[in-house]
């Protein structure tokens, strides 16, 4: 299992995109909707696997945070106060 929440991440976001890119070519700074084609629910599933993966709770974002997460690197700044992963 990754030990670092970026990996984490882009491990996640992989899972749930059509077609299943290496994780390790995600880019951080890319748009989830307009790169990736990520669609609502999928980012629901991705953010749900995630948080779980990273034991953070998703009772600590509101709607306008998960809204605010347009890009990859948006998502890790947001967990990583949260998640007692590193990095």
């Amino acid at each position: 299992m990754s030990t670092d929440l970026e990996t984490l991440a882009r491990e996640k976001l992989s899972l749930v995109l059509r077609d299943r890119p290496d994780p390790a070519g995600l880019d951080l700074g890319e748009n989830l909707v307009e790169t990736y084609g990520i669609t609502s629910l999928n980012k629901v599933l991705f953010l749900t696997s995630l948080c779980k993966a990273a034991e953070v709770g998703l009772d600590n974002f509101t709607e306008d945070d998960l809204a605010g997460m347009r890009t990859l690197g948006d998502v890790v700044d947001a967990l990583r106060p949260h998640a007692p992963l590193k990095g």
